[in-house]
Order: structure tokens, then sequence, then C-alpha cells
């Protein structure tokens, strides 16, 4: 039995609802999720060691006027 390369999309009234793929191409994906996840905790340490912070409030207000928002 050959493995579906490409994943598979399911529509519902020309809608992409679904997408299915390979148990492979799952756990690929999943790697890279866990290692990009991991790259996110290692930055976040090092800003932390060299005190790149800012406070939580602040943070939330500068989300909130949209000074994060990308451009």
């Amino acid at each position: 039995m050959s493995v579906q390369a490409e994943p598979i999309q399911i529509s519902k009234n020309g809608k992409t609802v679904a997408v299915v793929m390979s148990y492979e191409n799952y756990l690929a994906v999943e790697e890279i999720k866990a290692a990009h996840l991991q790259h996110c905790f290692e930055q976040a340490q090092s800003d932390i060691v060299n005190g790149q912070t800012i406070d939580g409030e602040v943070f939330m207000q500068d989300l909130l006027a949209g000074k994060h928002d990308k451009k």
C-alpha cells in the first residue's frame, strides 16, 4: 500500500472544512512545532537572563494600542 504524499482537503459547500494527511506527515509537522516551541522557550530564557523583559501591564496596554501589530 502506498502512502498519500499530499494532504487531502475535504470541502463542504465549496469551503474547506478538514484536511487529512498521512501519519508520517503529521509526525513531521508535530516535530517542527516542537522544535519551534523549544526555540521560543530558549529565546525567552535568554531574554530573561539579559533583562530584555517588560512589565505585563505595560505590554497589555501596548498590545491593545496596536504597538505589537505586524506591519
